[in-house]
């Protein structure tokens, strides 16, 4: 139960587990907050000949068998979402057979609950593109998500970001949208550390001023609306935002460096959680949320806050490669026989990301099977620096 890994140092050196034991199951009991995990796809690996070119072929028996998983340790499923690769390699054919499928077979499992990304991917922009296009693209997608019975997560648009000429404009895509929509929809705030094309979203560069606009929206459609999701990775720009919240509209962390404090609150007001990093944390992440629960809060934390530790390493920048480590720790845990992904991007990040991720994965007790994860790490090492010892 020992491995050689690289340092940072440019040095290899021998790594003994300290998290020996398979892990135990985990009992099933409620939460206290309502909590999405954003669930990655598995390719087929031999089937995808050209991964960087051609459209990427699904595995769909294991993809679905992942959200069969996540549903049995009580999260809902963000399906479609950018842990799924949406936007980088997962394109809106893909994602459409993906949000189907996904409905589809939620129906067949008891309290299995999930909603759908609903954007603007497949819009190509042109000169002569204009704000009602915008609308259009979201009106398809929509139509997809709706017309399987589904709920929609409004992702944020990239053709918006570059279209809008300021905050009026996103008021205007949005009223259009929210007003036809059956609902309930959670809105998507999503960084530019997330997505560069992003930057400036709601019209404004400045937070403050954006968080204005989104408000306003809100506002005036909180009939329509369950929740927004945010991703700043800024804890006093959430906390600012749900304390403005209408009520009956929930607050979800996207917040993948400060998840575990939001999730317990401030005592006045706390965020539900809608987040990526639930996808490779989740067995750990629900004994937290059953121990919230139940009130014990020196409990939560000390199962939450390890894997906080992982998250930041794994969602630092550049912050949108972060798909790499959620499809990494899912190898190491069995849920995928191979480490290949949609468009290439496990070559994104590098083997001292890896070593690092394996360290802290076994630190936060997120290893299901220790002893496969040191199998498979090793032959990784192997192809990636040479030595596998």
């Amino acid at each position: 139960m020992n491995l050689i890994l690289p340092t940072s140092a440019g040095a290899l050196q021998r790594y003994d587990l300290s998290n020996k034991a398979p892990m135990a199951p985990v009992p099933a009991a409620p939460f206290n907050r309502v909590a999405y995990a954003a669930a990655h796809v598995v390719i087929d690996p031999v089937r995808s000949a050209n991964p960087w070119d051609a459209q990427p072929v699904i595995d769909w028996e294991a993809t679905l068998r992942f959200r069969e998983y996540l549903y049995g340790l009580g999260f809902k499923v963000a399906e479609a979402m950018d842990t799924a690769q949406r936007g980088m390699g997962l394109d809106w054919s893909s994602a459409q057979e993906l949000i189907r499928r996904s409905l589809r077979h939620a129906r067949t499992i008891p309290g299995a609950d999930l909603a759908c990304g609903a954007g603007t991917d497949h819009l190509q922009l042109t000169p002569a593109s204009t704000l009602d296009d915008v609308v259009e693209a979201y009106r398809e997608q929509f139509a997809v998500v709706e017309g399987e019975g589904g709920r929609a997560i409004m992702m944020a648009s990239r053709a918006l970001c570059k279209l809008a000429r300021g905050a009026d404009d996103y008021l205007y895509v949005y009223d259009r949208i929210l007003s036809e929509v059956r609902g309930p929809v959670i809105l998507h705030w999503l960084g530019d550390m997330f997505d560069p094309a992003l930057a400036g979203y709601w019209g404004a560069d400045n937070v403050g001023q954006a968080m204005e606009t989104v408000l306003l929206i809100i506002q005036r459609h909180a009939a329509k609306i369950e929740g927004i999701k945010i991703s700043l990775l800024e804890t006093r720009w959430e906390c600012a935002l749900r304390a403005r919240l209408p009520q009956g509209v929930a607050m979800y962390t996207g917040d993948d460096f400060n998840y575990g404090e939001l999730i317990a609150g401030d005592g006045s007001h706390h965020s539900h959680a809608l987040l990526g990093i639930f996808d490779p944390i989740a067995p750990v992440a629900a004994r937290a949320l059953h121990a919230l629960a139940a009130g014990h809060m020196v409990r939560y934390q000390s199962l939450m806050a390890p894997t906080v530790a992982l998250s930041r390493e794994m969602f630092r920048a550049p912050t949108r490669h972060y798909k790499a480590g959620v499809v990494f720790l899912a190898w190491l845990n069995g849920h995928q026989d191979h480490f290949s992904m949609v468009a290439g991007l496990q070559s994104a990040r590098g083997a001292l990301h890896y070593a690092e991720l394996f360290r802290l994965a076994d630190a936060a007790g997120v290893l299901i099977d220790p002893e496969l994860a040191v199998s498979r790490m090793r032959g990784l090492m192997q192809v990636l620096t040479g030595n596998g010892a």
